[in-house]
């Protein structure tokens, strides 16, 4: 059996104590809110001290991450659909899906006929370029580009005449090759996004049968 001592009733909080106990742990909760975890998680700042501080950068960050992950999300979906129904007509027309097709560069001798363009973009961080060819149902063009100063996310698409299609999407790419054969009437061509923290230099070369080459975004 243990002895233990009862405190007496001086030793305890009297209730205004705990009251005001309550109420300086309600506004130091209310103070860590506002200032640091709504500028940081959601980049609002009603007191203006997040900025200085750093934390509204860092939840404008997040809530632009967020913003783009939805989009490339929604762009995933409708590809997919658009895949799905030009594989499904395909089928019913007994015509091959075009897709594009890795391959080793061939020599001068195997080029592909038509004109020949080399063009560099460069993206800032978070930046994004999209450069298309125009180009009929079925012609082909060889490409090859390289990134200097980091890695890109890629997503080679097609879209015209209400159509869309989607090549190929890659994440980290410092290069690639290969052709491209235009499913319809359109442009096909590629959307590159730095995802680094430096400026990056995506530099295309392509060779074949389109009507031009342009820069859209």
């Amino acid at each position: 059996m243990y002895n233990s001592t009862i405190p007496s009733k001086s030793d305890l909080p009297s209730s205004s104590q705990l009251i005001r106990s309550t109420i300086v742990a309600i506004l130091v909760a209310a103070t860590i809110l506002v200032t640091i975890v709504l500028p940081a998680e959601y980049a609002v700042d009603p007191t203006g001290v997040g900025r200085p501080l750093g934390f509204t950068e860092m939840g404008e960050i997040k809530r632009q991450l967020a913003q783009e992950a939805q989009a490339d999300n929604k762009i995933d979906t409708a590809a997919s659909d658009a895949r799905a129904i030009a594989v499904i007509e395909a089928a019913a027309s007994g015509v091959p899906v075009p897709s594009a097709e890795r391959i080793v560069p061939a020599s001068a001798a195997d080029a592909i006929p038509g004109r020949n363009d080399r063009i560099s973009v460069t993206l800032k961080p978070g930046e994004g370029a999209e450069v298309k060819l125009m180009m009929k149902q079925g012609d082909k063009a060889r490409y090859v580009w390289t990134v200097a100063g980091g890695v890109v996310n890629v997503d080679l698409h097609g879209d015209g005449g209400g159509r869309s299609i989607s090549y190929a999407k890659e994440r980290g790419l410092a290069n690639d090759e290969g052709t491209v054969t235009a499913a319809f009437d359109g442009n096909h061509g590629w959307f590159w996004r730095n995802r680094g923290d430096a400026n990056v230099t995506v530099v295309l070369e392509t060779r074949g049968r389109y009507a031009k080459i342009k820069r859209l975004v």
